[in-house]
């Protein structure tokens, strides 16, 4: 007997099975094994069934990958069974549910189709109270499910009865251009206020961000007339005290000194009333290469110059500080040079179909809440 034990001692316990591996098991299990980016324990279980296959005892794998041995034996025994999808680690069930499927159903009914008695929105906590389910539970499934009852996003439905066709005909200039012709997007950013801190700005620095003081002093105003160039991204601009017809019709000229003659000039234009005054109608008649395109009611969203006051807004005026209407014009006219330097024309990806398809479900969509 004590032969035997020394016997078995020495040529240590038998393999019940071996490895063999498919060339295409080798590879992927090679791939895992270096790779820097898999999990830790998938590159840990690839190495070793790597050093398996080539004939390795457990002990000697697990002391070269930091594995123990029975874990070692675990993981091929997996391989044997499954193969490479043995590897990974099964699911794991989790905590069961607190609140079943009805029990959502109903928080989201009850958010989505009534209204609170003492307020005209859902909160977290007033939901909590009502459905019985803890806060941090009711903030989960509004993350899960996209439920934002505190906010809100304005929008209105254009009363134009030709919406149709002047979203068709603005649409098409933004994807088929004309050749040999100019679509200009034409408006004015009115009362823009040469405002001026009270108080220097905190500087931007880490952990916090720029401060503004609320107060301000007013030094006047200014009106800013762009035409945006569909094609080319370009802006042609003017400021100009006023925003009567007057001053339309005067940077009308300054568009026609700036454009060559020979092209015809496509203008999208809102219909604000300085824009269809008889005296820029009489301008714009005598002139046969400028052609007017209205954008419908209500929707100023369809002219591009309109992302384009977006633009110099952010990035010129809003965090400004203008002593004089001088300075704030001065800042306007530098940005639009420099805008203009390394122009880029707007992406419009819009059809005229998905925009009316759009307004369509809108519309449905309110006469369903209406009462």
């Amino acid at each position: 007997m004590i032969l035997f034990g020394a016997l078995l001692a020495f040529v240590g316990r038998p393999r019940t099975f071996d490895l063999i591996l498919s060339a295409v098991e080798r590879t992927q299990l090679r791939q895992w094994a270096a790779s820097r980016s898999l999990p830790h324990a998938l590159v840990q279980r690839a190495q070793a069934i790597l050093l398996s296959a080539d004939g390795l005892a457990n002990t000697e794998i697990g002391a070269r990958i930091g594995l123990s041995h029975p874990m070692v034996g675990h993981w091929r025994r997996r391989f044997q069974r499954e193969r490479l999808l043995g590897l990974y680690d099964a699911p794991r069930s989790g905590r069961p549910r607190t609140h079943d499927d009805d029990e959502v159903a109903r928080l989201l009914r009850t958010v989505l189709k009534t209204k609170p008695a003492n307020a005209t929105h859902w909160s977290v906590r007033s939901v909590a109270t009502k459905t019985g389910i803890s806060k941090s539970t009711v903030q989960r499934y509004f993350a899960l499910f996209g439920v934002q009852p505190h906010r809100t996003k304005s929008f209105v439905l254009s009363t134009d009865p030709f919406f149709v066709e002047k979203v068709r005909d603005v649409v098409g200039l933004y994807l088929n251009p004309p050749d040999n012709a100019l679509v200009l997007c034409v408006d004015e950013k009115s009362q823009i206020q040469a405002l001026e801190r009270t108080q220097p700005n905190l500087p931007l620095g880490l952990g916090y961000v720029e401060g503004v003081t609320h107060g301000y002093t007013r030094h006047g105003t200014t009106t800013l007339f762009a035409a945006f160039n569909v094609q080319s991204g370009d802006v042609i601009a003017q400021c100009k005290r006023r925003h009567r017809h007057q001053e339309f019709l005067a940077f009308l000229k300054h568009i026609d000194a700036n454009v060559p003659a020979h092209l015809e000039v496509h203008l999208i234009l809102d219909k604000y009333a300085t824009h269809k005054h008889a005296k820029v109608r009489a301008w714009l008649a005598r002139r046969p290469r400028y052609r007017v395109h209205f954008t419908p009611t209500y929707s100023s969203w369809l002219n591009q110059v309109e992302r384009w006051f977006g633009l110099i807004t952010q990035r010129a005026i809003r965090r400004g500080s203008f002593r004089t209407v001088r300075e704030l014009v001065q800042r306007i006219d530098t940005f639009v040079a420099r805008y203009n330097r390394a122009s880029t024309p707007f992406t419009w990806t819009a059809t005229a179909d998905s925009i009316l398809a759009k307004v369509t479900r809108l519309a449905k969509a309110i006469n369903g809440t209406s009462h």
